[in-house]
Parts: structure tokens; C-alpha cells; sequence
């Protein structure tokens, strides 16, 4: 195989060298390479789960807080001691303090894309603009995990990309762009589960920025609508019954034939008794439901727990919920991080982390937990912080990086990077080279053109093992 060597320079564009001249071989052997699909190699690891905190954490009252700054940046948190010397996080997150050590930190993501849809997190590309990419669409760059579809990264008997615990806007009626398979097709879309949160009492546009009202839920498998209505079967028996039985009718009926591609997606994975086994909550030890908490964020994370076991690929669990579930604090910034936001967070993912220790799954998974922008190192008139894609976080745990480690730094104020500025095509980038894939691929557009998976992106060598 030919290989190009050279720097990994980038152009003005953001593109590698590397990325232009693959694309420009690909164009010259007749696009060839646009009708090849990818090969995966053995990865590093076998599962990533992305939490994407979804609205823009704030990294200064979390992971890169500043405790000599003036009061207006520096906030009412304080900043604690971790395991990792020298490295403080924020008073709120006191059991994630103690995995600092075990896992890796990057203070200095920094993109372009202001906007409130996980297109940046989960595809790499921060040139999207919210008249055009602000919504699905067949057109959009395609996700990670339709990439990881694409590529072969697909277990028997399991869904290989599932989306927790409903779309990212459902609670507003959206379908906002990012997690979709875009110009690759609905068939990579990934599996998206279901919620109904509940809460102590009825919500309203009042209570955006409430931080008592907390959703509590569990997510399930999508129903069939016409196909399979589960509500009108017998509720008296368990779900597992219910759906054994309308399969077994469905599956000596027509009704399969009648049925379209996602519609046979979601039949055939109620049917599998791995996928159906795998969302079924209730085969957990109440302890065990306890530790991660019993609200929608908590059952989500335990489910891609679940998932990982049962083999799943890609999981991305999205905190958006009505009421508070969101990270957009422009307004009572402190009151949602100190009383819901932080807590649980910190409960959530210290029981993933115990979890997937104990079970043996920690070297072969990657959790990554990151937000669509960073929030503005001052604080506003509303005691809130505002959009600011310049600097945030991401973390990083478990298989494939480095344990103990911070990468970037950001400035006295937290507002720009002063060393190693990390993009999200690199963070996407790093995923695919965890997982067996080429960071550098070529993927072909509606039009069929080769595109780069990771957008010019780039590993992040310094924080792999």
C-alpha cells in the first residue's frame, strides 16, 4: 500500500496534508476510493460511551477552575485537592476527585461553532452554521458512532450505535443535527431509546433554570408505533412477556413485509432477547440502582453500562431533560451546578467508573465526557455564565489513554488555550484510532465525494498509550 509521509501539516482550512492528498488520489483513481468502505483494525477498545452535557458546561466551576482570579471569573465555588497533585477541580465533584488519578483530562477544547446542538461533539465538524445545520438533516456530516456502523464495528445480536435516553430536543420537539448518519444514510442512524421523565410537580417555562426539579425516569426501547402498540397489550404480564408474545404473532403475519427499513430495525431488535435483556433495568440489584440514581441521567448511564456488556459499540447518553436537565446556565449558574447539575454528575460518573472496574470492562472502554462549548469566564448580570466555544473540557477514562494525566492549559482568566489547543475532529479523531479505525479516512458525501471522517482532526498522541 502507498503511504504519503510527511508532517502533519494543516492548512488554512483545517485539513491535513495528509487529508488533501488522500482526498486527491481518491479523485484521480475515478473515486474509487469513495465506493471503498473502510476496514477496522483491533482497536484499543471495544466501546465508547460519550456523555455530552448537553447546553455547555461551565469548565471554570468544574474541571478547570481559578481560584486566583478576580471574583467576577473566579465564581462561588472553591477549588479542591484531587488525587492528582496539583490538579484541582471544583469543591462539587468530590468523588470524581478521587479518580483524577485514573483518568485524563483536557482543559483546552476549542472550536468556532456557537451553537445549542451536538453537532460539533459528535461528528468532529465546527463549521456548521445554525441556518443550515442547526437540524437533522440528509446532508449533515455523520456521527461518530454512524462512522463506527459504516466501518464494520458491529457485534452480533446488538444494535451497534444506540442513543440514550431519547433524541437530543425531544423535549422540545427537535431533532437537532449531529447524532444522525447524515449523507451516509438512515440506515447508520443509531437506535434511539425512549423516556417520559417525571417530576415532583408540573414544569413550566419558569422553571428552565430551577435546579429542585429533577427528572426521574428510565429509558426503554422504542415502541413499534402501528406495527407493535406495547400499551395495549396485557399489562398484567412483564414487558419481557409482552413483547415475546406480540413477536411471535408478528413474525408468522404479513405485517413484516409492510414494514420500512426503520421499522424492521426496531422489530427485529425487540425480538432479539439480547437487546431486550440488555434494557431491562430491573435485572439490576437495588443497590446497585441506588448507586447510580434512580433519576433519568443515573438509569441512562447504567443502561450504557449494560449496553457494554451486551456489546454494543457507540453509546451516547445526552443530558437534556425538561426542566434543569440542561447545562445552558446563562442564568443561576451556581445555584443549578451546586444543587443538581455537579451532584449528580458526580454520582453518576464515579458509579460507572466503580462499575466498569469491578466488571472488568475498564481497559476495553472509553468514556468521554464533554460538552457542546465551554462557558464565558465572566460571569453575567444574571449570575450565569454565557456560550463560549473558545476553551472547555473534555474527559477522558478508561482503555487507551493515558491515567493521570492533564493536557492544555488555559489562561489565568480560562478563556483561550496558551498550549496544545484541542479541536473536536482531534477528539474524534482519537476516538477513531482507539477503536481500530483510520483517523485519517475518506467517507463519500451525498454527492460522493470523499470527505474526512475526523475533518482534519488529528490523534492526540500525547494523551494515548
Amino acid at each position: 500500500m502507498l503511504q504519503i509521509l510527511g508532517h502533519g501539516s494543516k492548512a488554512c482550512d483545517g485539513l491535513t496534508r495528509r487529508a488533501v492528498l488522500k482526498a486527491a488520489c481518491g479523485l484521480a483513481l475515478g473515486g474509487s476510493l469513495a465506493n471503498a468502505k473502510p476496514q477496522a483494525a483491533r482497536g484499543r477498545v471495544r466501546s465508547v460511551i460519550l456523555i455530552d452535557l448537553f447546553g455547555g458546561p461551565s469548565h471554570l466551576d468544574m474541571f478547570d477552575p481559578k481560584p486566583d482570579a478576580p471574583a467576577e471569573i473566579r465564581g462561588e465555588f472553591e477549588a479542591m485537592r484531587t488525587s492528582l497533585p496539583g490538579v484541582l477541580v471544583s469543591e462539587h465533584l468530590p468523588r470524581v476527585s478521587e479518580w483524577m488519578n485514573r483518568t485524563c483530562l483536557i482543559r483546552t477544547v476549542s472550536h468556532p461553532y456557537n451553537s445549542h446542538n451536538p453537532y460539533g461533539v459528535m461528528t468532529g465538524y465546527t463549521g456548521g452554521q445554525d441556518q443550515r445545520d442547526y437540524y437533522s438533516s440528509p446532508t449533515n456530516h455523520p456521527s461518530m458512532g454512524s462512522v463506527c456502523h459504516y466501518a464494520g464495528l458491529t457485534r452480533p445480536d446488538v444494535p451497534p450505535y444506540v442513543v440514550l435516553p431519547a433524541y437530543p430536543g425531544y423535549s422540545q420537539g427537535l431533532r437537532r443535527a449531529g447524532p444522525y448518519g447524515g449523507y451516509l444514510g438512515s440506515q447508520y442512524n443509531p437506535l434511539f431509546s425512549q423516556c417520559n421523565p417525571t417530576f415532583d410537580r408540573e414544569v413550566g417555562a419558569a422553571d428552565f433554570y430551577n435546579p429542585t426539579l429533577r427528572p426521574m425516569g428510565d429509558p426503554t426501547l422504542p415502541s413499534l408505533e402501528a406495527t407493535v402498540t406495547l400499551d395495549a397489550l396485557d399489562r398484567r404480564r412483564s414487558l419481557l412477556e409482552q413483547v415475546n408474545q406480540q413477536a411471535a404473532r408478528l413474525d408468522s403475519s404479513r405485517a413484516i413485509e409492510m414494514m420500512g427499513v426503520r421499522q424492521r430495525q426496531a422489530f427485529d431488535l425487540l425480538m432479539n432477547a439480547t437487546t431486550r435483556s440488555a434494557f431491562d433495568l430491573a435485572q439490576e440489584a437495588p443497590g446497585v440502582r441506588e448507586r447510580y440514581g434512580r433519576d433519568l441521567f443515573g438509569s441512562s448511564a447504567l443502561l450504557a453500562r449494560r449496553l457494554v456488556e451486551a456489546g454494543v459499540t457507540f453509546i451516547t447518553i445526552h443530558t437534556e431533560s425538561r426542566g434543569n436537565g440542561h447545562w445552558d446556565t446563562h442564568s443561576n449558574n451556581f445555584n443549578m451546578l451546586r444543587g443538581w447539575l455537579l451532584p449528580y454528575l458526580d454520582r453518576t460518573l464515579t458509579a460507572l467508573f466503580e462499575d466498569l472496574h469491578q466488571r472488568g470492562l475498564w481497559d476495553q472502554t472509553l468514556v468521554m465526557v464533554n460538552g457542546d462549548m465551554g462557558r464565558t469566564p465572566r460571569i453575567n448580570a444574571n449570575a450565569g455564565r454565557d456560550h463560549w466555544p473558545q476553551c472547555g473540557f473534555c474527559l477522558f477514562a478508561g482503555g487507551g489513554v493515558r491515567q493521570g494525566h492533564v493536557h492544555g492549559r488555559s489562561d489565568r482568566g480560562g478563556g483561550y488555550p496558551v498550549e496544545f489547543p484541542v479541536t473536536p475532529g482531534d477528539l474524534c479523531a482519537t476516538v477513531y484510532q482507539l477503536l481500530g479505525l483510520d483517523p485519517h479516512m475518506m467517507v463519500p458525501d451525498q454527492t460522493g465525494r470523499p470527505t474526512h471522517v475526523a475533518h482534519g482532526g488529528e490523534p492526540i498522541r500525547g494523551i494515548m498509550v
